[in-house]
């Protein structure tokens, strides 16, 4: 009997406890707080000029590698998944991501954020494309529309 009440009230705990919801203030800052933390590159420095040129080069490999999660301008338009996901996926011109150096934009492009939805490029792109991509991300377009970003 006792050990049909454990299973009954695991069971009931495992369940409720399991209950999927948007992660509360605490918790979202907790997280944005420990990737601050744990993401490499701090000093890392951009080699690629500040060149249209570079700008271009950076646009191309973003729309090939980034653009379904980030959408073709980096403030996800038109991915409809966007905000479902958990975290949801941010627009590349927020504060929080603007606030990471060149060498961290690059870190992430590189390894990745575990238990999100990026993943690391390493081995699939080389250095100096995603160094391409961190010029690009320095300088999105201004948000436009979903149809507008995709002819870019």
């Amino acid at each position: 009997m006792k050990k049909s009440l454990v299973i009954v009230v695991w069971t009931l705990v495992t369940f409720l406890g399991c209950k999927i919801s948007t992660p509360g203030k605490i918790e979202t800052r907790a997280a944005q707080t420990a990737k601050k933390v744990t993401i490499g590159g701090k000093d890392w420095k951009n080699p690629v000029p500040n060149t249209n040129e570079a700008l271009e080069a950076g646009a191309a490999y973003f729309r090939q590698y980034c653009q379904a999660c980030h959408g073709a301008d980096g403030h996800r338009t038109g991915v409809l998944f966007a905000d479902t996901m958990s975290p949801p996926v941010p627009d590349l011109a927020s504060e929080d991501v603007q606030d990471y150096t060149d060498g961290q934009l690059k870190w992430v492009i590189q390894n990745g954020i575990r238990f999100t939805g990026m993943p690391g490029w390493e081995g699939i792109l080389k250095d100096e494309e995603m160094w391409y991509m961190v010029r690009y991300i320095r300088n999105l377009p201004v948000r436009a529309d979903a149809s507008e970003a995709m002819r870019r």
